[in-house]
């Protein structure tokens, strides 16, 4: 680890790396739409289609504002996750979910979609978007959860405490929530000195500072906010989605490594593992993929330029509120099928107005962040039982048997 930015460290040394290397090309103003298969050489795809085939990218040009066809013998998706389905997250504002709705529309497999991680430590400060993340650390390193009066809880909810798995403390902190009608919880590592807290999260610290809490003296309003997918698309040992010539690699992926909870920095060891296991298998292969020749452009016609983005707005916003209303950290039957008639009829709308318009990057994200949506509302209602991440009142119990909900 390097102090509390180990990510950041290693994105640096990665990106200075790739710009050094003039093999590689980065394309910063495109964003993918749809990956290319036999269905757009007009040959039937299903669910049951055994060899489906990938062929490369149809992506939008955000400094032309065209869309352009981008073929290739390999495709690997390393899209990110999809926190923006819900009204708080840690996540970046990218992280909507768009290569898990890629490869679901072109009848891919996706899996465990229900297990989503809510990091309980959420900085609370209103109107910041997305959420600032408090480290699990802070409570590794001392820190307390209290109530507004101070009262120290989490021992009400687990043996462990404060140091007790995210999942379980994500629940005791919104049931603490709904009895008090407050929006947080406090972290208090007030116990630790001064010298201590600076060396070990200065960024942290920094960032609380700025907003006017000094965490060595002050307590830290925190709450629950969407942080992991830990399904994703379904990936064997090597990153190979269930697409041929088609690779998922970090979060957008599923390999089975997180199960239905992640531990605190696998993703970080997963992602770098699974990338080099990709490059090994990818390179033995790409050069026997043929492409075909009559793959068509990307088809515009009838579509025209909408000036109704508060439709687009609205939609996201819409959605990501029952997201968090219904799907959040504790779930039901009852909460689940409410979101889905819901969802259903924002997915309707949002299809129309897509099938009218010109491609923009806001109408395509909020595209993708309704199809993931559905996914994850499916995935929750076929799993009867609660496992890791996904809790429901209706069957609080572990089933005996382990079953992946594969879709």
């Amino acid at each position: 680890h390097y102090k509390d930015v180990t990510g950041y460290e290693i994105e640096s040394v990665l990106l200075k790396q790739i710009h050094e290397n003039h093999n590689i090309e980065i394309l910063t103003h495109y964003f993918c739409l749809e990956l290319i298969t036999q269905h757009h050489l007009g040959i039937h795809v299903d669910k049951s289609t055994k060899d489906i085939n990938c062929y490369g990218i149809y992506a939008f040009n955000t400094e032309l504002n065209d869309v352009e066809k981008i073929l290739a013998n390999v495709t690997i998706l390393a899209s990110g996750g999809a926190g923006h389905i819900y009204s708080s997250t840690t996540n970046p504002v990218i992280a909507t979910g768009d290569g898990m709705a890629m490869v679901y529309r072109a009848k891919g497999k996706l899996r465990n979609m229900e297990f989503i991680q809510f990091h309980p430590t959420a900085l609370y400060h209103p109107g910041e978007y997305p959420a600032f993340l408090i480290s699990e650390a802070v409570r590794g390193f001392g820190g307390v959860l209290r109530r507004k009066n101070g009262e120290e809880f989490m021992y009400e909810y687990d043996k462990r405490g404060s140091l007790a798995p995210r999942d379980i403390v994500a629940r005791a902190i919104d049931s603490e929530m709904k009895k008090s009608g407050e929006d947080f919880v406090y972290l208090d590592i007030r116990n630790r000195k001064k010298a201590d807290i600076l060396s070990h999260f200065p960024n942290i610290y920094a960032k609380c500072l700025s907003i006017g809490i000094d965490m060595t003296k002050d307590l830290i309003p925190v709450t629950p906010a969407a942080h992991y997918m830990c399904g994703g698309i379904l990936v064997d040992d090597y990153g190979k989605s269930s697409i041929n010539n088609l690779y998922a690699c970090g979060e957008c992926s599923s390999t089975g490594l997180h199960g239905a909870n992640r531990l605190a920095s696998n993703s970080l060891l997963e992602a770098p593992v699974f990338a080099h296991r990709i490059y090994l298998d990818a390179v033995k292969n790409f050069m026997n993929n043929t492409i075909p020749e009559n793959i068509p452009e990307w088809n515009a016609h009838g579509v025209t330029q909408s000036n109704e983005d508060i439709l687009v707005t609205h939609n996201l916003r819409e959605t990501q509120k029952l997201m968090s209303d219904y799907v959040g950290i504790v779930r039901s039957d009852f909460r689940l099928e409410r979101a889905m008639r819901r969802l259903y009829l924002l997915h309707q709308e949002t299809e129309e107005f897509y099938k009218m318009n010109k491609v923009s990057v806001k109408l395509c994200e909020l595209r993708n962040i309704i199809q993931v949506a559905f996914i994850v509302i499916k995935s929750a209602m076929a799993r009867k039982e609660s496992r890791g991440l996904h809790y429901t009142t209706d069957y609080p119990q572990h089933q005996h048997s382990l079953q992946d909900t594969v879709f």
